[in-house]
């Protein structure tokens, strides 16, 4: 049976900035339930009362910082790092390409710097790397269909820390810092402990600062 509970549940977990003024308890729930009124009334086709929809907004509000309140960054453990002018090669997929992809690592410098991530879709892999390694890669790219180049980027990197890594809603808490600031994700690469987020270079600063609070705020 659908009751109240579950339409809020619903309509909130679809709406990220609902969502995360419940959760930061910056939301009037009479004011939200106002607004969500007619959709839940709608769907159930009956009149519902104003504080049912307020006593559903305010448990799903406490559910969700249970759920995230325990989740802390020590600064011991984590920090933020910020590297700049990254690109975005994406490639389609082809055996040509695949047989050329251990290549890519001979041109990398990586005492001086250098980054190179490749990443595998269904249909294109996308090559991350530094803005000075884009003529030796297009060079090797001869002859494969190169979908986008997005330049302008950085390397935002988050270290979560041994504790953390493991448990259940750490990367939506991290990446949900982002959103509510704006920010356009591009591409998430996690390795070990480290989760690196590119990101376009107007947003660096909202970004970087956005990934400090969350350390910040914890202790």
């Amino acid at each position: 049976m659908v009751t109240v509970s579950h339409i809020v549940n619903k309509l909130v977990s679809e709406r990220i900035y609902l969502h995360e003024a419940l959760s930061k308890g910056i939301a009037s729930y009479g004011s939200v339930a106002k607004h969500l009124k007619p959709i839940i009334e709608e769907e159930l086709d009956k009149e519902i009362e104003h504080t049912a929809i307020v006593t559903a907004l305010r448990r799903y509000a406490d559910k969700i910082k249970t759920r995230f309140g325990d989740i802390q960054f020590d600064t011991r453990q984590s920090e933020v790092n910020l590297k700049t002018h990254i690109i975005d090669i994406n490639v389609l997929k082809t055996q040509v390409l695949m047989d050329k992809l251990n290549r890519f690592y001979d041109l990398m410098n990586f005492e001086k710097g250098d980054i190179l991530h490749i990443i595998f879709g269904r249909t294109h892999v996308a090559i991350v790397t530094n803005e000075r390694n884009k003529e030796k890669i297009l060079k090797l790219l001869q002859n494969q269909k190169i979908k986008k180049i997005e330049e302008n980027l950085v390397a935002l990197s988050f270290t979560v820390g041994k504790k953390r890594i493991e448990q259940p809603g750490v990367l939506f808490q991290i990446t949900r810092n982002l959103a509510w600031e704006n920010i356009n994700v591009i591409e998430i690469i996690s390795v070990d402990v480290e989760v690196t987020f590119i990101i376009q270079k107007k947003d660096a600063n909202k970004g970087y600062n956005a990934l400090e609070r969350l350390i910040q705020n914890s202790n």
